[in-house]
C-alpha cells in the first residue's frame, strides 16, 4: 500500500473555511476512486498560519497515476483552493507502508 502525503498552508483566519471545503468537496471527491483506501486530514496552527497535511492510502502508484491523470508526483488542486492556500506546492511525497499499529494489536500482546 502507498501513503500519499500532501501539505498546504492557509492563514489562520481561513483555516476553518478550508477545512469545511476539504470535508465537503475534496475528501468526497476521493471516495470511491479505484485503489483509494482512505485517508486523514491533519491540521496544526503555527502563529498566523494553519498547516494542513492530507495523508491518503492507495493500492499502488498506478492507482494514483490514474486518479491524477498523469505524473503521480504532481499535487492536485481545484480552482476553489486558490482562495484558501497561501502556496500551492507542486509535488507530493509517497511512502510504501511497511508497518502498522492498532489498538487490537496492543490488546493481544
Amino acid at each position: 500500500m502507498i501513503a500519499r502525503v500532501w501539505r498546504g498552508i492557509t492563514h489562520k483566519d481561513t483555516a476553518e473555511a478550508y477545512l469545511k471545503f476539504l470535508n465537503s468537496v475534496a475528501l468526497p471527491a476521493l471516495a470511491g476512486k479505484p485503489g483509494q483506501r482512505g485517508g486523514w486530514v491533519l491540521r496544526r496552527y503555527q502563529g498566523e498560519h494553519a498547516e494542513f497535511v492530507m495523508l491518503t492510502l492507495w493500492d499502488s502508484m498506478d492507482a494514483i497515476s490514474a486518479w491524477v491523470g498523469g505524473d503521480p508526483q504532481q499535487a492536485v488542486y481545484t480552482a476553489e483552493e486558490a482562495q484558501y492556500l497561501l502556496d500551492q506546492e507542486g509535488l507530493v511525497r509517497h511512502y510504501e507502508t511497511v508497518g502498522t499499529v492498532t489498538p487490537e494489536a496492543a490488546q493481544n500482546t
